[in-house]
C-alpha cells in the first residue's frame, strides 16, 4: 500500500456528472509528496462490485468511495482524513451517519445521527441537513452513509450479498467493525465538506430486499438505542 497515495473511486453512468464530480477533486489541495489518482468504474453490477474492482486496481493507502453526484469541496480533505487516520483503530470516515444502528439497519432512523452534508436536489435549492456535531475533531458512529466514505485498509465489499445499489455502505462499516476498526464522522464546524445532489425519488422496492439482507447477516451484532 502506497501511503503517499490516495485514490478517488466512483462508479459511474452519468458522464456530466462524473465530469462534474472530478472538476471538483482535481481542484483539491494535495499534500506534498503525494499523488492523487482517479477511478471512475463504468457498466459495474452493483455499488460493491465496482468498489471491489476499483479497489483492485489501485495500490493507494488511501481510498475515498463517492457518488459521481458529490462534489467535494473541502479544500484540504486530503490532510484532514489523514489527521483522523494517525489513529491506526479508524478504518473509514463519513460525513453523515448515527452513532448505533436501530433495530431496521437503517442508519437515519438511529436515535443520534451525526454530521453534516449540503443537498441541491432541485435547482437553486440547497438544503443544509445539519445533525449534530462531533465534539472534537470526530466521533466514532456505527454506519455513515454512502455517498463519501474514505478508508485507510482495503476490506472488501459485500458484493455476494448487496447485488444493487443499497445498504451496501452500511453493510461496509459493519465489516470494518468485524476487524476491529472504527468509523467515524468528522466534525464540521469550519464548514462542510460536501455537496450532495441526489434526484428526488421515492425508496426503491428492492430496499427491503436488502434490507432483510443485512439483518440477516448482522442483525445479532446490532445494539439499538431505546
Amino acid at each position: 500500500m502506497d501511503e503517499n497515495k490516495i485514490c478517488f473511486i466512483t462508479c459511474v453512468n452519468d458522464e456530466e456528472w462524473y465530469s462534474e464530480c472530478l472538476l471538483y477533486l482535481k481542484h483539491l489541495d494535495i499534500p506534498d509528496g503525494m499523488q492523487a489518482e482517479y477511478i471512475g468504474i463504468r457498466g459495474a453490477a452493483s455499488m460493491a462490485a465496482g468498489y471491489n474492482k476499483g479497489m483492485q486496481q489501485s495500490d493507494a493507502k488511501y481510498k475515498v468511495y463517492l457518488h459521481q453526484d458529490t462534489l467535494l469541496v473541502k479544500k484540504d480533505f486530503v490532510s484532514g482524513i489523514k489527521s483522523i487516520f494517525q489513529d491506526e483503530l479508524i478504518g473509514a470516515i463519513g460525513v453523515i451517519g448515527c452513532k448505533n444502528l436501530p433495530a431496521s439497519g437503517v442508519w437515519w432512523d438511529g436515535m443520534r445521527t451525526f454530521g453534516r452534508v449540503l443537498h441541491a436536489c432541485e435547482a437553486e435549492s440547497i438544503v443544509d441537513s445539519e445533525l449534530q456535531e462531533p465534539r472534537g475533531e470526530y466521533t466514532p458512529v456505527e454506519a455513515v452513509d454512502g455517498l463519501l466514505i474514505a478508508t485507510q485498509y482495503d476490506i472488501p465489499w459485500r458484493e455476494d450479498l448487496f447485488t444493487g445499489w443499497h445498504l451496501y455502505d452500511t453493510s461496509q462499516c459493519k465489516e470494518f467493525a468485524r476487524r476491529g476498526y472504527r468509523v467515524v464522522v468528522p466534525n464540521q464546524t469550519d464548514g462542510f465538506w460536501c455537496i450532495h445532489c441526489p434526484k428526488e425519488k421515492p425508496l426503491a422496492p428492492e430496499y427491503k430486499g436488502y434490507q432483510k439482507a443485512f439483518l440477516d447477516e448482522y442483525g445479532d451484532e446490532l445494539q439499538p438505542e431505546v
